[in-house]
């Protein structure tokens, strides 16, 4: 017999003051009741009723037992009560993991109305750029920037992800500004650290593709950093528009070889396909499509379904 039906049994015998009572409640047999008390004295080596033929009653030990009972089906009934609601309202915590630029400068503005809207869920957001495991590393959800290898995961397309070419005035006054590609050989060029390939810089223009190997005295394996000698006039940066926008607009950098179209990353939103599709995970996944899904603009107020790609 199960142990948790037999102190649900003990509990309304004794609450309704009789085996047929509690067995009528509990739509069993009165005979069944009583096994699943013997039961219980049975596993415990005690016995917490005394019965006669008119009536039962504790024990001391009986009732000690009857108290924890309660206070333990109370536990129970809370905490299926929490896991309903859970399965109702977005609550609880949700760990998302982001490549390091897009998480500060686009995905952070986002999570931050996501909480607001969802106050019941907690945010552990990791940012940074290798390609973490989501069921290793218990993550719910991924962005991920660039062609996704076969897997195991389910993705939803976003934005591409668009970069830009910037320097600062200072270096341009300096050492001039190119006016096609092929110049940027005669410049000194920051490059992102990723991978073996991070000095290929590729353009396009009227179906044309121009791939240029670039050189520097300087790179680095984050965004910000690179912004930051960018902006100290050290040289010619490629990195992404929503890291690089807010310099372009005021001035501090000059956008570059616009007559070009730069190579632009696919981006997904991903989570392991075994992974229950819970309203907090849901929530946000919508809420992420929402404001960068493919088909939407920045600000847009649509939500769409989490479909495989």
């Amino acid at each position: 017999m199960d142990r948790l039906t037999s102190m649900q049994i003990f509990v309304r015998v004794v609450e309704k003051g009789g085996f047929s009572a509690a067995a009528e409640e509990a739509r069993i047999s009165p005979t069944m009741a009583g096994k699943h008390v013997r039961q219980l004295e049975e596993q415990l080596g005690v016995r917490l009723l005394n019965r006669t033929t008119r009536r039962q009653s504790l024990t001391e030990i009986g009732q000690l037992y009857f108290e924890r009972c309660k206070q333990a089906l109370l536990e129970i009934e809370a905490a299926d009560a929490s896991v309903k609601q859970m399965q109702l309202q977005p609550r609880g915590v949700l760990r998302v993991t982001a490549p390091a630029t897009f998480g500060g400068q686009m995905l952070t503005a986002v999570v931050r109305a996501y909480l607001e809207r969802y106050p019941d869920v907690e945010m552990d957001l990791s940012l940074n750029d290798r390609v973490v495991d989501l069921v290793e590393e218990g993550f719910d959800v991924a962005i991920r920037i660039g062609a996704l290898p076969d897997s195991s995961l389910v993705a939803r397309p976003l934005q591409p992800y668009r970069a830009m070419v910037c320097a600062a005035p200072e270096y341009l006054a300096r050492c001039g500004t190119p006016q096609t590609p092929q110049q940027l050989a005669n410049h000194n060029c920051l490059s992102f650290a990723h991978g073996n390939r991070y000095n290929l810089w590729r353009f396009s223009q009227a179906g044309v593709l121009h791939e240029i190997e670039v050189h520097g005295n300087f790179r680095a394996n984050n965004g910000l950093a690179l912004r930051t000698a960018a902006l100290k006039g050290i040289g010619i940066i490629m990195q992404p528009e929503a890291l690089l926008r807010d310099e372009v607009c005021a001035g501090r950098l000059q956008r570059l070889l616009t007559d070009y179209e730069l190579e632009h990353r696919p981006m997904h939103i991903v989570v392991a396909s075994n992974r229950k599709m819970t309203p907090k995970l849901k929530s946000f996944i919508e809420f992420v499509v929402a404001h960068f899904g493919r088909d939407n603009p920045p600000d847009g107020a649509a939500l769409t379904a989490f479909v495989p790609d």
